[in-house]
């Protein structure tokens, strides 16, 4: 066996690339630009439901390419951190919040930011909804999604707002 020297690059690497979602990522950010609802897969023999969507069941293979369907906007906080730097390390004011939020009704979810929101008010499984850009706007590419904001308290029906008892 020969070994080749390790090499090593100094300074800035150019790199350029092009994000290809694949068959169902595809499919996903069509749908949210389209209708702008989260779509997941499921599998009716494991009983999971694949967010980000699968094409093929993880468990036992089945093909998933005919099994989608459009999920609620809402979750929960799973994990998140706050960033306090960007990529070139400039300080970022106001920092800001990364979680993964599980989407309600799938076994699933998306790591995004979480918005209007400030990090000291973050707590783990707090209820949140997503935010997405304008229909006008969408792109069907990640960008799409602004991230996810705290939920809003559901109102009572407009028949029993003001009435006292």
């Amino acid at each position: 066996m020969t070994h080749t020297p390790t090499r090593v690059w100094y300074g800035t690497m150019p790199v350029e690339f092009l994000y290809t979602p694949g068959a169902a990522g595809l499919r996903f950010f069509q749908t949210l630009r389209e209708k702008g609802v989260l779509s997941a897969t499921h599998c009716a023999e494991c009983t999971v439901t694949y967010l980000p969507p699968r094409v093929y069941c993880e468990n036992c293979f089945a093909d998933l390419s005919d099994a989608w369907r459009e999920v609620g906007s809402t979750g929960r906080v799973h994990t998140f951190t706050v960033v306090h730097v960007d990529r070139e390390g400039r300080r970022l004011d106001p920092p800001q919040v990364i979680a993964f939020v599980r989407v309600d009704g799938t076994d699933g979810g998306l790591v995004a930011r979480l918005v209007d929101v400030t990090p000291s008010d973050v707590r783990l499984e707090m209820p949140v909804e997503l935010v997405l850009q304008p229909a006008r706007k969408r792109r069907a590419l990640p960008a799409d999604i602004i991230g996810f904001s705290p939920a809003r308290p559901p109102q009572a029906p407009a028949s029993r707002r003001g009435r006292r008892r």
